[in-house]
């Protein structure tokens, strides 16, 4: 009887078997792209980070620079560059970093995202949600672009974690109420396209193909648009998975062209696996099976050239559905014969029940019974066994809970048997009490005198310690006031001389012009010559001596503030033979004036010393502040020079840059080579 009810068993399904292929084809496909989401957005992968010249240019920056927070961001990027080559290298990166950042809140909040990455590297699933969740909480008092990509970034690979463990509609409502909104406040058309991929993902993988198709379209040309041609390609694939799924493969076809167009190019690119794998899916679904069968060739030549196993595996599966449907039994068999025996394969339950049902239909339709019975009994066994293991666990919660209840019992014998010994044992400590407490008294007054003499004697070396601290600081304040009072003189003085030159001098100049002009009606015309030259040295002269009064004292700086003087400055410095590019964010015009003057100082050093030392023809220069930080970056394409060489000697344009800011509580790091430029950070404090 169990035999004729397994083989009427099988006839049932094989009539059901396209609804099978297509609903297991999906799942293999969801399982596949799921993988692909968190390799691609857990690691967030960039070209250029594979490259070993990134690699030891960020760790160039970590050994050069002074400034915690350059060196805090050269960590986390190197971490993230050894999260899935080396974890525990990029463990120790990360600690590193966050070492160097451990003054920082932003910088300590990101942390968790690079540790986010690292615990799901190592399989720590819920510390991987956890830091991710970390990670937005703590950006929340930031307003910055930066931090709502960073929550966008958090929030969508905390959705990926939930879609990995089937949580479809979790992954929805976190693209839809997170992701996306905080991709929209960053401004950040990058990380906003591939959320509206995913989320049109996961309408295909609930049967949702209409919604599906409307975001992965929004995707495909927003990815157009970025130029981003693998991302545009991933897109493209997923695009004529919905498609096929949903039956409509005139539509499909195209997004298929479209992919292979993009990836024809690159015979390396891992994405071929996938395009063939879809390819696949799609002549199979349109009963093409010998171009199906072609396909899978191809895939499978691709997936063993990348070793790519479990693709290679899922593709093995295609190849089968394409002889199965063929009534090709013989051929289709040795494929899932195969597939049984690879533990990639089988270590999933949902590839297991669909091999297993698999080869009892194979079997069943060459006429092996046994066979056939067997595989059925296997499936069947699997398919109880997920109920039994959830019955397994209600049992194991069962008997915890029976145990807990047998200790707390123990545990209230135990209390009782303790008080009554407890009872016991205060008695005889009464009796022993009074004997031991002139004991106890001169043990206690020893003590206490040992301790008088301990913490006079620290008492008398903190004081000294305190003395030798104040007087140190006493010293700096007066250097510093020095400093100030040196700068503060020396501008009033350049304030004094120009507004000597500009009001004094310059007005007598121009007064004799205007002089000579009316003396030009009485010139005769024989020296009419000589005059205009004699005009044109006096005009020449009143130019210059404007332009060292500007110098002395810009007046732009005093009118509209640091950012204008500054550009005026790069204005009034530019050529034809030398290019500069400034850039400012954030610059407050609330700054006190002479800190103003002293930045501008210092920039006004820097330019010089470009253009006079360096010849150089294309300088970047960014200035930017963020609170009461102020950034300056210097670039040139300069000669470069020898930086200890240069500090041991002393020159004068460095030691006054070097004087400004010092007086500004600031840190100056330069990086230059010979004949590749030179590159100059500082950092600033310029609190009100």
């Amino acid at each position: 009887m169990n035999f004729v009810y397994l083989f009427s068993g099988i006839i049932e399904w094989r009539k059901s078997y396209s609804v099978f292929v297509t609903y297991f084809a999906a799942m293999i496909r969801t399982t596949t792209l799921v993988c692909l989401i968190i390799l691609a957005h857990l690691c967030r992968a960039q070209s250029h980070l594979n490259g070993q010249r990134y690699v030891d240019s960020l760790t160039k920056v970590l050994q050069e620079a002074t400034a915690d927070s350059v060196r805090a961001k050269a960590s986390y990027l190197l971490s993230y560059n050894w999260a899935f080559k080396d974890p525990v290298k990029a463990k120790g990166y990360l600690e590193q970093g966050r070492q160097y950042a451990i003054r920082n809140p932003f910088q300590t909040a990101i942390s968790n995202f690079y540790e986010g990455i690292l615990l799901y590297v190592g399989g720590d699933i819920a510390g991987s949600e956890n830091a991710f969740l970390r990670t937005d909480s703590l950006l929340q008092p930031f307003k910055t672009k930066t931090a709502y990509t960073f929550r966008s970034e958090a929030w969508h690979n905390y959705g990926v974690l939930q879609q990995a463990q089937g949580d479809e509609k979790a992954f929805a409502d976190i693209l839809i109420s997170k992701a996306i909104p905080f991709a929209q406040q960053a401004a950040d058309t990058s990380v906003l396209a591939r959320n509206f991929h995913d989320l049109g993902l996961t309408f295909k993988n609930t049967a949702q193909y209409e919604k599906a198709a409307s975001w992965v379209l929004k995707a495909i040309d927003m990815f157009r648009v970025l130029h981003a041609r693998n991302e545009m390609a991933v897109a493209f694939i997923t695009g004529a998975e919905n498609y096929v799924l949903w039956e409509k493969f005139n539509l499909a076809k195209p997004m298929l062209d479209s992919s292979y167009v993009i990836l024809q190019g690159n015979s390396e690119s891992p994405l071929l696996v996938d395009y063939y794998a879809a390819e696949s899916i799609y002549f199979n679904a349109t009963k093409q099976f010998a171009k199906a069968l072609e396909s899978t060739d191809k895939g499978i030549v691709m997936a063993r050239k990348l070793n790519r196993v479990y693709e290679e595996q899922r593709i093995l599966l295609q190849r089968f559905y394409a002889w199965f449907d063929q009534k090709n039994y013989r051929k289709a068999k040795p494929i899932l014969e195969d597939l049984v025996q690879q533990p990639v394969m089988m270590s999933q339950i949902i590839n297991r029940l669909q091999i297993y049902k698999g080869l009892a239909e194979t079997h069943a339709g060459l006429g092996e019974m046994t066979e056939a019975f067997r595989w059925s009994k296997e499936y069947s066994r699997l398919s109880d066994s997920v109920h039994e293991s959830q019955l397994k666990t209600d049992i194991q919660a069962l008997e915890l809970k029976f145990k807990d209840a047998e200790n707390q019992k123990m545990i209230a014998t135990l209390e009782a048997a303790n008080e009554k010994a407890a009872l016991e044992a205060n008695n005889n400590r009464l009796l022993t009490w009074f004997l031991a407490s002139a004991s106890l008294l001169l043990l206690i007054a020893a003590v206490l005198a040992w301790l008088y003499y301990r913490n006079s004697k620290k008492l008398s070396q903190q004081k000294d310690l305190n003395h030798q601290q104040q007087l140190k600081e006493m010293n700096q304040q007066q250097q510093i006031q020095f400093s100030q009072a040196l700068l503060q003189g020396e501008e009033r003085e350049r304030r004094r001389v120009a507004g000597d030159l500009h009001d004094g001098l310059g007005g007598m100049l121009a007064g004799v012009k205007l002089n000579l002009t009316e003396l030009r009606s009485a010139t005769p015309k024989t020296e009419e010559g000589d005059f205009h030259k004699v005009l044109g040295q006096l005009d020449h002269s009143i130019s210059e001596l404007r332009r060292i009064a500007r110098n002395m004292m810009p007046e732009a700086l005093l009118k509209f503030g640091l950012e204008t003087a500054l550009r005026d400055l790069c204005e009034s410095i530019m050529t034809e033979s030398v290019r500069i590019d400034y850039q400012a964010f954030g610059i407050e015009k609330t700054m006190p004036q002479q800190t103003q003057v002293t930045i501008y100082r210092i920039v006004q050093e820097l330019l010089s010393n470009a253009i006079r030392h360096a010849h150089a023809s294309s300088i970047l220069l960014q200035c930017s502040q963020n609170e009461s930080v102020f950034l300056v970056t210097l670039e040139d394409n300069g000669k470069g020079f020898d930086t200890r060489a240069a500090a041991l000697a002393k020159g004068i344009g460095l030691m006054n840059v070097k004087s400004r800011v010092d007086y500004l509580q600031g840190k100056m790091d330069i990086a230059s080579v010979i004949n590749e430029g030179t590159t100059i950070n500082i950092e600033l404090h310029v609190a009100g």
